[in-house]
């Protein structure tokens, strides 16, 4: 099948690289023409693992384009993904969907033949309608069906999760009718693939699709913040939060994933997403008290960081040298958005703290939006004359530091460790001033 995918960001690049090798072929639009120009020389402008040989074999095997001027691919597309960016709107957590309506004005004009319009991009439960409703104003004729199908992709993962799914949800109004049907003849067929031993599509009226995707991130926020709170009583009482989340997770109504605690949750979609669900709940009447409450109490953790720090180093940052591990709110991304780190950085500084780190991935983004730090080549060079060790990311190659070499260079053999990367007795052992999350 032909399609054609406006938006070559996060969602967009990976979803047209994935389809490009179920055998389709993709077409990737970007205004940004130094993105394309880079993508047209085999340069990512994300980081996600596997994504560049991907990009790679299908672009040499004739599968995959990019573009700055997508009317001929939309002209011809079997289906048009919508994968724009939706950020946060300044002065409130609506989503900002000024993209997504110009995506929709610049289709109108170019449909030709039976089209599905797809919005891939997370939007706020009625934008489907008003996705219609632009194309229908602009180009009356035209023979379209708007569908909603939400990305469940993990950064770091993201590949193994569009081509592995747990589901994907696809929404049609009036499946059943003419147009309906040929939509999800449409639909069915560019996941088709998937379907080699029990196919994971789940249709569902349009404004559930939209919903759902709202709703699962929300989930996970919660189950988050629920295992940060655990982890705070947990050091009240003297318990250990890891085995806590154990013993709670082997109960398969709750389940492992998403029991980690840490310094809070961030990313590209659970803090936008929650925020714009409030305010979607609000105007709806129906507001979502849990959700409201899991956006304060995790705003107000990772403000709280930086006492964990203080108090490591003895009540007093003035002066002191912080080596910071891990930049990026999650491992095996190069993703800085509402990271940990951009609360706990100029929060150290800001009590006078100098602060010097390493990310193996994310020091290019973390550049562009924390200032007053120094950025190191290694995690032992952070680290060296350090009067505290800070792990705010768990890269893998955080987890087998040697020890007894940091010990030597630090200043101070303290360690702050927001992830629970090591344990506490072997980290006592060898000499350290311990402090991790929700263990004693």
């Amino acid at each position: 099948m032909r399609v054609a995918m406006i938006g070559t960001g996060y969602v967009g690049l990976v979803s047209g690289a994935c389809f490009a090798d179920f055998g389709h072929v993709v077409t990737c639009i970007d205004k940004d023409a130094s993105k394309i120009a880079r993508l047209e020389a085999g340069e990512m402008p994300i980081y996600e693992p596997g994504l560049d040989d991907l990009v790679e074999t299908n672009v040499r095997d004739g599968r995959l384009f990019f573009t700055v001027d997508g009317a001929e691919a939309i002209r011809n597309a079997d289906a048009v993904f919508i994968a724009v960016g939706t950020p946060t709107r300044r002065g409130g957590g609506h989503a900002d969907l000024s993209y997504v309506h110009a995506a929709a004005e610049e289709i109108a004009g170019l449909i030709e033949g039976f089209t599905v319009i797809v919005t891939k991009s997370t939007v706020p439960v009625g934008t489907g309608d008003e996705v219609e409703a632009i194309i229908r104003k602009a180009n009356p004729d035209a023979d379209f069906a708007v569908v909603s199908n939400p990305e469940f992709l993990r950064e770091g993962a993201a590949i193994g999760d569009f081509k592995r799914p747990d589901r994907v949800v696809i929404g049609i109004d009036d499946v059943d009718g003419a147009t309906g049907t040929r939509a999800k003849a449409v639909m069915s067929e560019l996941y088709r693939p998937l379907n080699l031993n029990e196919s994971p599509l789940l249709f569902t009226a349009r404004r559930t699709s939209e919903l759902i995707k709202y709703a699962a991130n929300a989930f996970l926020a919660m189950k988050i913040t629920f295992i940060n709170e655990m982890a705070d009583l947990c050091e009240a009482v003297g318990a250990d939060v890891q085995q806590v989340a154990r013993g709670i997770g082997l109960d398969n109504r709750i389940g492992s994933k998403f029991l980690h605690a840490g310094p809070g949750y961030g990313g590209s979609c659970f803090p936008k997403d929650t925020l714009a669900l409030v305010q979607m709940a609000r105007e709806a009447g129906a507001p979502v008290r849990l959700v409201e409450t899991t956006v304060e109490v995790n705003d107000a953790r990772k403000r709280s960081m930086v006492e964990r720090v203080r108090k490591a180093v003895g009540g007093d940052l003035k002066g002191k040298t912080i080596g910071v591990l891990g930049l990026t709110f999650k491992p095996n991304t190069d993703d800085m958005r509402d990271s940990p780190a951009l609360d706990l950085v100029p929060a150290l500084t800001a009590a006078g703290a100098t602060v010097q780190a390493f990310d193996p991935e994310g020091m290019h983004e973390a550049g562009k939006l924390l200032s007053e730090l120094t950025f190191c080549e290694g995690p032992y060079e952070a680290l060296a004359g350090a009067h505290a060790a800070v792990i705010v990311t768990e890269w893998d190659q955080f987890r087998a530091l040697d020890l007894d070499r940091i010990k030597l260079t630090m200043a101070k053999p303290v360690m702050v460790d927001l992830r629970n990367v090591y344990r506490p007795d072997e980290m006592r052992a060898r000499g350290f001033r311990y402090s991790s999350i929700g263990r004693s």
